[in-house]
């Protein structure tokens, strides 16, 4: 009696144990910022997508296929050349994602891997478009309105994948060696040209300064011929008195210096 009791439990627990698992099989989640697309064995791609939340299949029938609907970044390598035939080695970054409502034509159309198969693509073929329309200066000098064309133009391009990008910048812009190289001569150049210009600056007004300094002399000099021939000697004279008093000043202020007595005299006692 009792082994057919436990025999029931166990058939008991054993159903409830397959239903559970048929259940929990049925069952899927799609986590906040995701999509999902239905595959069904019989009629395919389902043209609806299931939103947040936990939602019920037909096991082994349909297949949920969940898509990351946030954005996602991505750096992508271009080498292209410019208007005039100089290498240029860009790097652009994308801040990308998939429009919800066109996930089951992007998943039948392109697959899981939408970014790897789509975004390399238009990207290199958009930067070879764009870039072909500047010269290397102009790349350099213009590089804000370079970076606003490709964005625009690949923005146009990816909404007809069903992607939306809402940054597109350019991060790496450089040059082949030759151009670097000559564009580092360039400015070496202009730099010797500058400091050539500041000597040749510094030179002439050197040279002003020395004709006013020798016009201020000869004016002096005029001034005290002038004076001489007007008061005689007397204006050496008054020279001569003030430069005495000069010397007399200096001398007072020197604490070795001393004074004698007219007709006295001081003899120094040097070592034998």
């Amino acid at each position: 009696m009792a082994a057919k009791v436990f025999e029931s439990i166990g058939k008991f627990g054993l159903a409830i144990a397959v239903a559970g698992g048929v259940v929990n099989s049925a069952l899927y989640n799609v986590d906040a910022g995701h999509g999902a697309v239905i595959f069904d064995r019989f009629r395919g791609v389902q043209d609806i997508v299931v939103g947040e939340g936990t939602h019920f299949v037909i096991p082994w029938v349909q297949k949920p296929i969940i898509f990351d609907c946030r954005f996602w970044p991505r750096n992508v390598p271009v080498i292209t050349g410019s208007k005039d035939l100089q290498n240029v080695n860009i790097t652009l970054r994308i801040l990308f994602r998939p429009v919800a409502s066109q996930l089951p034509r992007i998943f039948t159309s392109i697959g899981e891997d939408y970014d790897e198969r789509v975004l390399p693509s238009i990207t290199t073929e958009i930067l070879k478009s764009v870039v072909a329309r500047f010269d290397a200066g102009e790349l350099i000098a213009q590089r804000e309105l370079v970076s606003r064309q490709v964005s625009d133009d690949l923005m146009e391009r990816a909404a007809t994948f069903g992607l939306i990008l809402d940054d597109v910048s350019l991060t790496h812009l450089t040059f082949g060696k030759e151009f670097t190289e000559a564009v580092e001569a360039k400015q070496v150049a202009q730099q010797e040209a500058e400091r050539a210009r500041f000597v040749v600056e510094k030179a002439e007004q050197q040279k002003k300064a020395a004709i006013i300094s020798a016009e201020g002399d000869s004016k002096a000099a005029e001034l005290i011929a002038n004076s001489l021939a007007t008061a005689g000697d007397g204006l050496i004279e008054l020279h001569k008195l003030e430069a005495a008093e000069d010397i007399t000043y200096q001398l007072s202020r020197s604490g070795n210096i001393t004074y004698l007595l007219a007709g006295q005299s001081v003899l120094l006692q040097l070592p034998q």
